[in-house]
């Protein structure tokens, strides 16, 4: 039976880094990536939930490899999907705007930073004042995450890739603002 011993910092990161380091996504610059990024997201979000929903389990079965692995599976994912949204955002909107949505999502990103932690804390709290042993306290919280995922699956799913007639075109650049009227000006008069 395999066993694993995480006993220093050192030895959690050397872990990480060769997982991470084996775990980047699969890359092409051929016409499928538009798909391949499309169905990347797919399986993050519902291979996460799955993960997520898993955690409760292994935590009771006491199974350290398989917690630890699991989380760091769920952390490759967040990094894919952390490096592969602009590329999915121009597929979806062009590139005309696609700085602005991509500013709009990190801002998203920040807020379930904030919220994310708080709603944990907040049911850790409820879960402890129930009587609840602290062992179990935090399972609630992880299947609350784990429904988080689905909610993005769904929206996934029900967003459509823009009409391409509303994208930027590189021969249509965008024109220079018209000059102001400047008629019955002289140059160089004074008043």
């Amino acid at each position: 039976m395999w066993r694993l011993r995480l006993q220093t910092g050192g030895a959690a990161a050397e872990l990480l880094t060769i997982i991470s380091g084996k775990a980047q996504p699969f890359r092409t610059s051929s016409g499928t990536a538009a798909v391949l990024r499309n169905i990347s997201f797919k399986i993050y979000l519902g291979l996460g939930c799955a993960l997520y929903a898993l955690i409760p389990s292994l935590a009771n079965a006491g199974n350290l490899a398989l917690f630890v692995g699991t989380f760091c599976l769920i952390l490759t994912m967040y990094g894919g999907g952390f490096a592969t949204i602009p590329a999915y955002l121009r597929d979806m909107f062009g590139t005309m705007q696609v700085g602005a949505i991509h500013g709009r999502l990190l801002t998203a990103w920040s807020a379930a930073a904030i919220a994310g932690p708080t709603i944990v804390t907040y049911l850790r709290d409820y879960q402890i004042n129930s009587g609840i042993p602290k062992a179990q306290v935090y399972s609630t919280a992880i299947y609350v995450m784990a429904g988080l995922p689905v909610i993005g699956f769904i929206s996934n799913l029900l967003i459509k890739p823009v009409d391409s007639k509303h994208h930027f075109q590189d021969n249509a650049a965008p024109s220079a603002p018209p000059e102001p009227e400047t008629a019955g000006v002289q140059q160089g008069a004074t008043a």
